[in-house]
Parts: C-alpha cells; sequence; structure tokens
C-alpha cells in the first residue's frame, strides 16, 4: 500500500470520528464529480460547481462597487500563429464562456455564452491561489501572521517531519518549498493530485491538504520553482490557524464585502460544511465581474473605490518588476511571484487557472481582462492564442461607446 493510500485510510476515520461520518453521495454524483474537467462537459460543469460539490458561501454587504459602463464594439485583431484575426473570433477558438474587458476603469466589453450571464459563478482553478495570496497578505497586515519568514510548522505543526518542515510562508508563496512532487493533470497513471482529489473531493473521505504531511524533500528549501497546488493548500490552512477562523469567514469579513463584490463566491468544500475544509489551491468561484474587481483592486494597488482593502505594499511586492525572470526555463512568458503570475519585459500580470481562467492586468494601459474559458485538458494551443489575444486587447483603445 502507498503512503498517500494509508494516509487516506488514517484520514478516513479521523473524518469520521469529528463527525464527517455521513450517508455517501450517490455513485451518478461521484461519477459527475470525476468528470469535471473532461472536454464533452466542461463547458458546463466550469459554472456549476454549486451543484456538484459541497461548497461555503463568502457573503456580500449587498452595497456593491459600482463599475462604470462604456461599451464598444470589439474593433481590433489579433495575431496568433502567423495570422491575423478578428477579435471577436477568440470567443469561439478558445472556447470562452465569459469576457469581460475593462479600460481605465470602465467595463468596454463584456460577454457570455454557453447558457451563462452575468449571474453565473465560473470556477478559478488556479486564479484561487492569487486570491489566497490577498488574504495572505491582509493577514500580516492584521498582525495575524508574524512574518513571511515563519515557518510554516509555526501554525501547521501537524506539517513537521514532512517536506514542509523548515518551510517559510515566503517560500511556499514562492513555490521554492523543495518537496518532491509533480503537478499533472492530463495523465495515464494515478499520482498524488489525482489520488488527492478522488479521495477528498469526489468520495470526500479525507482532507486534501492532508496529503502534504507524507511528501518527501527534493530540494532545500528556497532554491527550486516547482509549481504545486499544494503549496497554495498549505498556504489556507495557515491562513485557517492564523486567523481562528475558516477562510470563507476570514475572506468575507476582510476582502469581500469591504471591496463592495456584487454577488457572493463559493468555494468548493472537501466534506460537507462544518467538517470540510476551502480548496485554497484551486476551487473558489465567482461572477465574472467580481473577478474583474480582484483585478481593479491589484491595478489600484490594493485599493477598491476610496478604500484599501488589500495592503499597498502587499500589491507592489506581488507583481514587482524586479523578479520579473521566467520561473521555469521552459516558459519564458511568464515570471512568478507571491501566487501571481508577472509577464515578462511588461508590466503587467496574471492570475491563471487551470483550462483558461485568466484575469489579466496591465498597469500601463490600465486594462483588466477576465476570459473564463473550458478549454480541452492540455490544449497549450488555446492557452498560447488567448495571451496573443489579452496582448492585442490591453493595447486597443476603444472607439466610442456602442450604441444599443
Amino acid at each position: 500500500m502507498s503512503v498517500a493510500k494509508l494516509l487516506g485510510l488514517v484520514c478516513t476515520l479521523a473524518f469520521a470520528l469529528m463527525g464527517g461520518g455521513r450517508a455517501e453521495d450517490s455513485a451518478g454524483l461521484q461519477n459527475a464529480r470525476r468528470h469535471l474537467l473532461d472536454p464533452n462537459v466542461n463547458v458546463l460543469t466550469f459554472h456549476t460547481v454549486e451543484q456538484l460539490f459541497p461548497t461555503s458561501r463568502v457573503e456580500t454587504s449587498g452595497k456593491a462597487w459600482v463599475l462604470p459602463r462604456a461599451e464598444s464594439k470589439l474593433d481590433f485583431t489579433y495575431v496568433h500563429d502567423g495570422k491575423t484575426r478578428a477579435a471577436d473570433e477568440v470567443l469561439a477558438r478558445t472556447y470562452t464562456n465569459a469576457l469581460v474587458i475593462i479600460k481605465h476603469g470602465k467595463i468596454v466589453f463584456e460577454t457570455y455564452r454557453n447558457l451563462t450571464d452575468d449571474k453565473s459563478h465560473f470556477i478559478s482553478f488556479s486564479m484561487a491561489k492569487s486570491i489566497t495570496s490577498m488574504l495572505i497578505g491582509i493577514a500580516v497586515a492584521k498582525g495575524a501572521i508574524h512574518s513571511l519568514d515563519d515557518q510554516i510548522t509555526m501554525y501547521v505543526p501537524e506539517l513537521k517531519h514532512s517536506a514542509y518542515d523548515g518551510v517559510t510562508l515566503r517560500n511556499a508563496l514562492h513555490m521554492r518549498s523543495g518537496a518532491n512532487y509533480t503537478e499533472e493533470y492530463v495523465s495515464q497513471n494515478p499520482d498524488l493530485l489525482a489520488t488527492a482529489f478522488e479521495e477528498s473531493f469526489v468520495e470526500q473521505r479525507t482532507r486534501f491538504v492532508d496529503f502534504a504531511r507524507v511528501m518527501t524533500r527534493a530540494y532545500p528549501p528556497g532554491e527550486h520553482f516547482n509549481y504545486s497546488t499544494f503549496e497554495s493548500c498549505v498556504l489556507g490552512w495557515v491562513l485557517e490557524r492564523a486567523t481562528h477562523q475558516s477562510l470563507t469567514r476570514f475572506m468575507t469579513e476582510q476582502l469581500w464585502k469591504p471591496a463592495g463584490m456584487e454577488s457572493y463566491g463559493v468555494w468548493m468544500l472537501d466534506g460537507p460544511v462544518g467538517v470540510g475544509r476551502e480548496f485554497a489551491g484551486g476551487g473558489f468561484n465567482a461572477v465574472a465581474r467580481d473577478y474583474a474587481r480582484i483585478g481593479l483592486i491589484m491595478l489600484r494597488n490594493g485599493r477598491a473605490g476610496e478604500r484599501e482593502v488589500v495592503p499597498q505594499e502587499w500589491v507592489k511586492e506581488s507583481t514587482r518588476p524586479a523578479l520579473r525572470e521566467p520561473a521555469d526555463p521552459s516558459d519564458p512568458i511568464f515570471s512568478y511571484n507571491d501566487q501571481w503570475w508577472p509577464v515578462v519585459g511588461s508590466q503587467a500580470f496574471m492570475a491563471r487557472g487551470l483550462q483558461g481562467q485568466s484575469i489579466f492586468v496591465d498597469p500601463e494601459t490600465e486594462t483588466v481582462i477576465v476570459k473564463l474559458s473550458y478549454f480541452p485538458p492540455g490544449n497549450s494551443a488555446a492557452a498560447t492564442e488567448t495571451f496573443d489575444f489579452l496582448k492585442a486587447a490591453s493595447r486597443w483603445e476603444p472607439g466610442p461607446p456602442a450604441r444599443r
């Protein structure tokens, strides 16, 4: 029996003892969860998480931060693979569910496809990592976290004797824990990520982040970049311990309500409310315009309207150009810092999620673009074309507002 499977059995027992034992979900529902990423159904599953998984709501104050509008037609082109295309071709070519473009603080374009609208809640996947980073910055400013140089085990002693023993929060924010782990979504052989998702979110027998307890070390902390969803989930665990409340509660009171988000947010849970933990590395869901507000907060150095909701210094640190060396030699476009993706050779930066979820922010052009997609797994061509579109959309200066 593998170490991961052994841990799963131990966690299953612990789950039952703390009240998680309950009637199992049907095989049909479990199978639907299992196929969340599949290209035949992801056009729907990516905006129906509340119907598939246990969730918790990040509530809004009810008083929304109003985004003014100056809607225009997509009257520009982008170049991909040597061919010039009309901007609106990107919608079908890159599997788009929703697209929102903001220029100089105003919505200049907004569209929804595939039975979605402005009230649909779309999954973020790894854009959740960037949101978790914002929450870490807030917790540091409020003194709940003393320092980014604190060791993770200071907050989560359960990770002693694992790969995270001796790792600082700063190491984890930069994806440099040194844990021996490979992030794979398309694989013929079930790996740790696949096993953890199956046992935590499909069958709901374990805690997802508990699998970090069995990880061994491949590199000294701080030396080697290795992208890992578990890194962000560990940071979510730190937030829970440091703030003495759930991620949902902390985010509600410290980010979502103060920012004036227009709709509630949703965290996927690895178990029922009161037992399950939020999937900090990839399980947040929100309406498209609230993702745009996240981008605007980062564009405006932490401010939502006149109110600072994320510390200005945290925003600057997360996106500063000084760190814009490629994080991975195989991907020269992006750097990585504090769970955000600065664009090499540019002031722009992104939150990026699996299968085409994007918040693109360009301070030079005062542009925020949210694109929520349903790429087939492993479709790098759609990702490349999307980025070509985002660059062109950032340079675009819209004409007079379109008449309805």
